[in-house]
C-alpha cells in the first residue's frame, strides 16, 4: 500500500510542473498580447494626425481635379503647384493654437502692390484682437515680395489661398492673354481674332478683368470651398490691399455683429467705414444704416447665398468693377434697399493714389515717399461703439443704382462662363 502511494506521489510531482509551466506560460502570453495591443494602440494615437492630413489631401485633389474636369478650367504647371499650396493648413498655429470662439475670420485680398501690402499688414499687426481669429489672403496670381511679405506675419493664424485662374498666372492664354485675341476696338470679322466687344466696343484686358474674377473666385472659394471657412456661418470680414485698419476695428465689428439682428434687422452687413471713402464718419453718439460700402465690410452666410443666388447677373453685368456690379444689378435685385450698419466715426480708410489693376513697379511707387501718413487718435485704439445708441438712416444716398449700364470692360463671352463656373465649383 505505501508503495502504491509512494508511487501515485511521484507521478503527481512531474504534473505539478507541468500546471504550473502552463500557467507562467500563460502569463507570459498575456504580457506579450498586451504590449502588442498597447504599441498598436500608440501608434494609432499618434500617427493619425499624419495619415488624416494624408487622407485629407488626397481628398481634396480629388476634389480639385473633379472640378477641373467638370467644369473644363484651364490648368498649367504654377496652377497645379497654387493649388497645392491653398490646401496648406494656416501658419502660425504652434504660436496661437486655438482661435476664439466668437472670432470673425479676416480676408485680405491682394494683387501686386507691395508697399500698400507692408502698410496694412503693419496696420493689422496693431489691431486689438487680430490673434484672435484667422487671417486669409487671397492672391491674384503668385508674386514673390508679395508672398514674403505675408510669410512674415507672426501675428495672428494666417491662411494664404491663390487664385488659380488669375490672367496672371496663365500668361500665354485665356484667363491671360491669347496670341488670337482681339485688341481694344478690333473688329473681330476682318481681323479674324477672338473675342466680343463690350458696349463701348472695346475688347478685354486681362489685367482690367482680373478685378472681378479674383473677387467671385475668392468669394465662392471662402465660402464654399475652405476647410477652414465653409462651415462658418457667422459673419467674414473682407479688407483690401489699400484698407488701412485702426487699432480699434476688430473689437468695433464684434460690436456691430451682436447688435445688428436688434438695432438693424434689416442691414445685411457691418462696415468699418462709411460707402463715402473720403468720409472719416459724422462723430454721432448714434450708429449709422447706409448703403452699403466696399471698405471693410462684413457678412455671413445667409447674405453669402443671397449673392450666390445672383451668379448670372454678377457674371454678364458689363462692368469690370465688382463693387459697382453689386450696386447696380445685385443688390437692386434683392428687391429692398441694402443697408449695413456702421459707427459714427471710420474704423477702416482707403489710402493710396493709384487702382489694383496698375500693380506695382520700381519706378512707379503707389505710396508717395512709400508711406502713407494716417492719423490715429487714442479714440481710435479702444472701442467706441455704446450699445445704448440709436440707428440714424441715410436714406436715397448717391451712388451707382439700378439702371447704370456700366463702365464696360467686361462684354467677353469667355469672361461670362468663366465667371459662371466659379459659381458652380462647389455646387453641383
Amino acid at each position: 500500500m505505501l508503495s502504491v502511494v509512494c508511487s501515485m506521489a511521484n507521478y503527481k510531482k512531474p504534473r505539478l510542473r507541468d500546471a504550473a509551466f502552463r500557467r507562467l506560460l500563460s502569463v507570459v502570453l498575456v504580457t506579450l498580447l498586451g504590449v502588442s495591443l498597447l504599441i498598436v494602440s500608440l501608434r494609432t494615437n499618434t500617427a493619425p494626425a499624419s495619415n488624416e492630413l494624408l487622407d485629407e489631401d488626397l481628398s481634396a485633389s480629388v476634389v480639385d481635379s473633379q472640378i477641373n474636369e467638370k467644369l473644363k478650367l484651364p490648368q498649367n504647371e504654377l496652377s497645379i503647384e497654387l493649388e497645392k499650396r491653398n490646401r496648406l493648413p494656416p501658419r502660425n498655429i504652434d504660436l496661437f493654437p486655438r482661435l476664439a470662439k466668437d472670432h470673425i475670420t479676416i480676408v485680405l485680398y491682394v494683387h501686386n502692390r507691395p508697399q500698400y501690402l507692408q502698410v496694412v499688414v503693419k496696420s493689422l499687426s496693431k489691431v486689438v484682437g487680430i490673434s484672435e481669429t484667422l487671417l486669409i489672403v487671397s492672391h491674384d496670381g503668385f508674386f514673390e515680395e508679395m508672398n514674403k511679405i505675408v510669410e512674415g506675419i507672426k501675428f495672428c493664424q494666417v491662411k494664404q489661398i491663390f487664385a488659380l485662374y488669375s490672367p496672371h498666372v496663365f500668361t500665354d492664354g485665356f484667363p491671360g492673354v491669347s496670341l488670337n485675341d482681339c485688341k481694344e476696338k478690333d473688329d473681330a470679322t476682318k481681323k479674324h481674332c477672338t473675342g466680343n466687344p463690350d458696349q463701348y466696343g472695346n475688347h478685354r484686358s486681362p489685367k482690367i478683368v482680373s478685378l472681378k474674377h479674383h473677387w467671385w473666385w475668392m468669394m465662392n472659394m471662402v465660402w464654399d470651398g475652405l476647410k477652414e471657412t465653409r462651415g462658418h456661418d457667422g459673419h467674414i470680414l473682407f479688407i483690401e490691399e489699400d484698407h488701412f485698419i485702426y487699432p480699434n476695428a476688430y473689437r468695433n465689428l464684434q460690436l456691430l455683429v451682436s447688435l445688428k439682428p436688434n438695432k438693424c434687422p434689416d442691414c445685411y452687413a457691418a462696415n468699418l467705414a462709411p460707402c463715402d471713402v473720403n468720409s472719416r464718419g459724422e462723430g454721432w453718439n448714434s450708429l449709422v444704416a447706409e448703403r452699403m460700402g466696399n471698405v471693410g465690410y462684413a457678412f455671413n452666410r445667409t447674405i453669402w447665398r443671397k449673392i450666390h443666388r445672383k451668379a448670372k447677373e454678377f457674371c454678364f453685368f458689363d462692368d469690370y468693377n465688382w463693387d459697382i456690379t453689386m450696386w447696380a444689378t445685385v443688390y437692386p435685385s434683392f428687391g429692398s434697399p441694402v443697408y449695413t450698419l456702421r459707427g459714427p466715426r471710420t474704423s477702416a480708410v482707403h489710402f493710396g493714389k493709384c487702382g489694383l489693376h496698375q500693380g506695382q513697379g520700381q519706378s512707379n511707387a503707389c505710396i508717395d515717399n512709400g508711406s502713407v501718413n494716417i492719423r490715429v487718435d487714442d479714440i481710435d485704439k479702444v472701442a467706441n461703439i455704446k450699445p445704448e445708441w440709436d440707428v440714424r438712416v441715410y436714406h436715397n444716398q448717391p451712388g451707382y443704382k439700378a439702371g447704370f449700364k456700366g463702365w464696360g470692360g467686361w462684354g467677353d463671352d469667355r469672361d461670362h462662363h468663366l465667371c459662371m463656373d466659379f459659381a458652380q465649383m462647389y455646387h453641383s
